[in-house]
């Protein structure tokens, strides 16, 4: 069955705690990390073993790791890309002995995920984040990170790292020269160097998509539709090399059929993100409330796939609106996200006992 979560960010980092998560229904743990350390170095298995005694004191479980972030150095292919896979494959270890083994990281270029507005105001006066293509053609990439940061209410984001992005403008030069091949054989080649510790551990990698779906500011994207991903799958064609299917991730591309992806992807789901997106036109979308019929996704048809193929992995809430009057980092509030996940496990026991009375 599949096992519903909530990504917490650590208790020096996250406004949700522990406790609040305990409450919400049918959660049965956290996707984490160790937020705190910077991408590259190897991740002490003490710090580990504390994060997961901290959330285990609280009723929960550690189900899986988002992310265990992968130096620039690996994804642009240099001499320098070995080290840093050493490390990377001393983290795992770390993580396999602590009986951790489900990691979500991803590939993309510099930026993790790009949004045009982190507080785009609705009709019913919640706030999401938002994208609009046109706003991206017309700034340059310092700009937008310095716009982005600025209105993070104060709050490090994953995958916009200060530290990082205020060389974001080193980070383009060494991109240059890195197409969508060049990127895609350099994923290859991190897996295939790390699979010999993920086999020993059982550890199942489960790579996010891009997001949004297509290259921005110029930057290569490679794993954004269903001929991408069954590349890298038959590239690595080992049950450790998996996927998070992230809905609302795939879903900025509307051409992209998201339960028949699913079913395409059997077995080498590991991981799965739960949101609702509402288009209004190519490369303009929000956030929307996880119900259907607040976005364009139809949550019942991604549940039901993900049912039928037999995921068993955990899965999560993904963004959810901030309401309420709510102050917490941008999509990852507590009350939407805790609403998201009853409507998502109500979807899943009436597939169940819809399967089960036939």
């Amino acid at each position: 069955m599949m096992h519903m979560t909530l990504r917490w960010f650590g208790s020096k980092h996250d406004t949700v705690t522990l406790e609040q998560i305990k409450q919400i229904p049918g959660v049965e743990g956290v996707i984490t990390t160790l937020y705190d350390i910077p991408a590259g170095e190897v991740w002490p298995r003490e710090r580990i073993k504390a994060l997961k005694d901290e959330v285990e004191a609280a009723g929960l479980k550690v189900l899986g790791i988002e992310s265990v972030n992968i130096h620039d150095d690996i994804k642009i292919g240099n001499e320098n890309r070995d080290k840093w896979i050493d490390n990377y494959i001393a983290t795992l270890e770390a993580l396999g002995e602590e009986g951790i083994t489900t990691v979500c990281y991803n590939f993309m270029p510099v930026f993790d995920w790009t949004r045009t507005d982190l507080a785009k105001v609705r009709p019913d006066g919640s706030t999401v984040l938002a994208y609009d293509q046109k706003i991206v053609d017309t700034i340059d990439p310092k700009a937008f990170f310095d716009q982005t940061n600025a209105s993070s209410q104060g709050f490090e984001m994953p995958g916009w790292e200060p530290e990082r992005l205020a060389k974001v403008k080193d980070l383009f030069d060494a991109y240059k020269d890195v197409t969508e091949e060049k990127l895609f054989d350099n994923l290859v080649y991190f897996l295939k160097r790390i699979q010999p510790t993920c086999e020993k551990y059982d550890i199942k990698m489960a790579i996010h998509p891009d997001d949004p779906a297509w290259p921005v500011f110029g930057l290569p994207r490679i794993i954004t539709r269903l001929d991408r991903i069954q590349k890298l799958m038959k590239a690595v064609d080992a049950p450790f090399n998996g996927v998070t299917f992230c809905a609302g991730s795939y879903g900025t591309n509307p051409n992209n059929d998201l339960p028949g992806m699913i079913r395409a992807l059997k077995g080498r789901v590991h991981f799965a993100h739960i949101r609702n997106l509402h288009h209004f036109e190519d490369g303009v979308f929000e956030e929307a409330a996880h119900l259907s019929s607040d976005g364009s996704f139809d949550l019942y048809e991604i549940v039901k796939a993900l049912y039928d193929i037999g995921f068993e992995g955990p899965a999560r809430p993904d963004h959810g609106r901030m309401i309420w009057g709510e102050v917490a980092m941008p999509g990852y509030g507590l009350y939407d996200r805790a609403l998201g996940s009853q409507y998502i496990l109500g979807l899943y026991e009436a597939i169940t006992k819809a399967d089960r009375s036939r």
